[in-house]
């Protein structure tokens, strides 16, 4: 049995959850690294990480480097005398880093590698209409996501999941996996098999305000699948034209309905409690939805105070 001195990295809830389990299973975590606090909101307040917000409710040492290469912040951590550095949802780490524990430096990652390396796995498997996605364990090398893989987790995707809910679902069957890989590596039974590289491995891509916009042109299945992997966080958006007001606006829930019609694409048709915008092979159902400076609203709410002019649409 190995005596382990652990380092953990990550900084999003996501992360804190295979914190609080290696904790949980008493592990020695000799330090955790997370990201500077950054200011937000209107006051500019210094908002901390919410794996620095669990890590100090746990007591443990926090580090908080602005850059992974600095000497100071590499002297601190060989002082650690970590032998095996943990990573979920953190950033890319110089070679200096990552190298430096006896056992390795492994990284939780929110998908079936090879496929959906990079920066937003969770999303682009709803996105691209998945029904099976996962988590994986691996150890780091040079480039992103490619190390040589540890342990798989297979789970389905529910025909009408948004990326809130995986999101969850992911978070917790990763921090079993991420036990289960350190258990391995405790008892020198860790095995490796390198990720095989084809020509059709899907990237998860950065998600930016470009590959976040709704093209109402597309299928009825893609514009459906885009709104719940952008559920909520960051949302699906589009141009709402109404009479006088070219307004984006966030769509966060819809439902879609194939049907025949000869309705333009685009046009939105509303009732007192209903939103529908019509696609190539039949609506796609507003049910929630986001004007700007206002607060998400259901599709009832928003028709309570909104008017919807005839040639109303959604571009």
């Amino acid at each position: 049995m190995k005596d382990l001195r652990i380092v953990f990295m990550g900084t999003p809830d996501f992360a804190v959850a295979t914190l609080k389990a290696l904790v949980e299973e008493n592990y020695n975590i000799v330090g955790v690294i997370t990201a500077p606090d950054r200011p937000s909101g209107r006051g500019r307040k210094l908002n901390e990480s919410a794996v620095k917000q669990y890590a100090k409710s746990a007591g443990l040492n926090i580090l908080q480097p602005t850059n992974l290469k600095n000497k100071d912040f590499i002297d601190t951590l060989k002082a650690l005398q970590a032998n095996l550095q943990i990573v979920v949802a953190f950033r890319m780490l110089p070679k200096v880093v990552w190298q430096m524990p006896e056992y390795g430096t492994f990284n939780l990652h929110a998908s079936l590698l090879p496929n959906y390396r990079g920066a937003a796995p969770i999303n682009w498997a709803i996105i691209n209409g998945e029904t099976k996605t996962g988590v994986s364990t691996f150890f780091i090398d040079e480039k992103i996501d490619t190390g040589e893989m540890i342990l798989q987790e297979e789970v389905t995707i529910a025909p009408n999941e948004n990326v809130g809910s995986l999101h969850d679902k992911l978070m917790h069957l990763g921090s079993a996996l991420v036990l289960k890989t350190v258990a391995l590596i405790k008892t020198g039974t860790v095995k490796t098999t390198p990720q095989v590289e084809t020509h059709n491995i899907k990237t998860a891509y950065k998600l930016n305000k470009d590959n976040c916009k709704i093209d109402w042109t597309d299928n009825i299945h893609n514009i459906y699948n885009k709104i719940r992997g952008l559920s909520p966080y960051p949302a699906a958006w589009c141009t709402l034209i109404n009479g006088a007001d070219q307004l984006d606006v966030k769509i966060y829930e819809a439902k879609k309905e194939i049907e025949q019609h000869n309705d333009a694409i685009g046009l939105i048709t509303s009732t007192k409690k209903n939103i529908k915008v019509s696609v190539a092979e039949g609506y796609i159902h507003i049910l929630k939805i986001k004007l700007p400076g206002k607060k998400l609203m259901d599709a009832t709410s928003l028709l309570n105070g909104y008017k919807f002019e005839n040639d109303a649409k959604m571009r």
